[in-house]
């Protein structure tokens, strides 16, 4: 079986932090401990999203240079319009069970990521592999995204 860990951007906040505190170096040998096992770690779109558009708007350009070489390593998985699709599905079915993962203006990352993780098997995997894959969201924010994926807190992932 396959595993494919995509990354939120908890984690990727703190694998392209280039100031490593404590937890971003803890969260480095973490993803480097995936690598070496052969752990498919997949570059979310809608995470790089949220992480690129701070590091933008401060200025951090140590921090963008991380980023984009994070993206040359791992694959990235990009937002399609399946995905969007899936989201709108997710976004609605929370709100119609009474609860939204975010409020009703908001753009919600979290489904579209959990609709990316739903799909990612498709876009990572051999075909012959897809279906016995697990895929999982490594992120520092379990809640909304559990409704709808397999999600934990990254430092309980292991390879």
């Amino acid at each position: 079986m396959s595993l494919l860990v995509l990354l939120d951007a908890g984690p990727l906040g703190l694998l392209t932090n280039p100031h490593l505190s404590e937890q971003a170096e803890l969260c480095n040998r973490w993803f480097e401990s995936l690598l070496w096992a052969e752990v498919i770690v997949a570059l979310p779109e809608i995470a790089d999203y949220e992480v690129r558009r701070e590091l933008i708007r401060a200025s951090k350009t140590k921090g963008l240079q991380r980023l984009n070489e994070l993206k040359e390593t791992v694959p990235y998985l990009p937002i399609t319009t399946e995905v969007m699709l899936q989201a709108a599905t997710f976004w609605a079915a929370a709100r119609q069970a009474g609860k939204p993962t975010a409020d009703n203006k908001a753009l919600d990352a979290d489904v579209i990521l959990a609709a990316q993780a739903l799909l990612a098997p498709g876009l990572l995997v051999p075909d012959e592999q897809a279906e016995d894959a697990e895929v999982m969201i490594a992120t520092t924010n379990i809640g909304h995204l559990s409704r709808f994926a397999q999600a934990l807190h990254w430092q309980d992932i292991e390879a």
